[in-house]
């Protein structure tokens, strides 16, 4: 299937001299959620307003859903929703009058039913007739929502949606972004939840100092630099580990009544039962045991402190 989404080369380098973006390559699936994941000033704003076209690139291409984002920019704008960190509307208007003029601005005729939808899926139905003004935080968030939505966009992308909200309106928002994938919408996500990734991508993209790290499936990246650990608590404190065990990827607990054996996914079967095999045949018995592995968040950090420092990013 042909991506709805193709960067192709793009770079961005500011008057001043600064590279926040060194020719990125990005392929984005059609109906997938795709979570972009940096650290500050990796450059995930730089290239999410690229995209969308607040942003000129130095180099490169995007191609939106069929349309080159710069060459047919009406078409591919028209194509993109962008639910970004803050909310910048007419403090004094109407939810319904925003959303009117949200999808008027991308030429679309008006449809109250279509606002509807949006405003009852957001929770915001009751709030159509409410000033921009007197809605709470949370509500305000879910707005952003609704604008970038109004137009029908077949990408939508989410930049921080959750920042600062609570929990209640998080899993909201988990929930809205799965009903949007299954309608057929593609998500793209920015975030510093790295739960976040973790519960809905498919797909993830890790960015630094602006490159690409690394594109994965979710669960393949998981598997492939994931660890896990093999805690076994001992009948009775061993003094060290015996010299026959010195080979493998033991750790001992200071007192001496842990075994931590840490492994991966590929040598999980073979590892697990061959370190069995030989605590038994020394003598060595375990009253319990439980295993426990990486999260997403401890495989970012470490592949982010992989990458030495090359040039500053926005």
């Amino acid at each position: 299937m042909d991506p709805i989404l193709s960067i192709r080369g793009v770079g961005k380098t500011y008057a001043s001299g600064l590279t926040a973006l060194h020719s990125v390559d990005l392929e984005i699936r059609r109906g997938e959620i795709f979570a972009l994941l940096g650290p500050n000033g990796a450059g995930k704003t730089t290239l999410i307003s690229i995209v969308c076209g607040i942003v000129n690139p130095s180099s490169g291409t995007v191609i939106a859903d069929g349309h080159d984002i710069r060459r047919q920019w009406r078409q591919a704008r028209a194509r993109i929703g962008l639910v970004p960190q803050e909310l910048h509307t007419d403090a004094f208007e109407t939810v319904t009058a925003t959303l009117r003029l949200s999808r008027g601005l991308f030429g679309k005729p008006r449809d109250d039913a279509h606002i509807e939808r949006v405003l009852r899926a957001l929770s915001l139905w009751d709030k159509r007739d409410s000033k921009i003004m007197a809605l709470s935080g949370g509500m305000k968030r879910r707005v952003l929502i609704a604008k970038a939505l109004v137009h029908e966009p077949s990408i939508l992308f989410l930049d921080e949606p959750t920042a600062g909200v609570d929990v209640e309106l998080r899993q909201d928002m988990w929930r809205l972004v799965r009903e949007l994938r299954e309608q057929g919408t593609t998500i793209i996500l920015t975030t510093h939840y790295i739960e976040e990734a973790e519960e809905m991508a498919d797909r993830v993209g890790v960015i630094n100092h602006g490159r690409l790290v690394l594109v994965e499936e979710k669960t393949a990246l998981m598997r492939k630099l994931g660890r896990k650990q093999l805690s076994l608590h001992l009948q009775s404190p061993l003094p060290a580990i015996p010299p026959e065990l010195a080979g493998l990827p033991l750790e001992l607990s200071a007192d001496g009544s842990t075994l931590v054996y840490t492994f991966d996914a590929q040598g999980e079967r073979t590892g697990i039962a061959g370190l069995l095999r030989q605590l038994s045949a020394h003598g060595i018995d375990f009253k319990d045991l439980n295993t426990t592995e990486s999260s997403l968040e401890e495989i970012f950090v470490s592949l982010v402190r992989r990458r030495e420092p090359q040039e500053d990013a926005a």
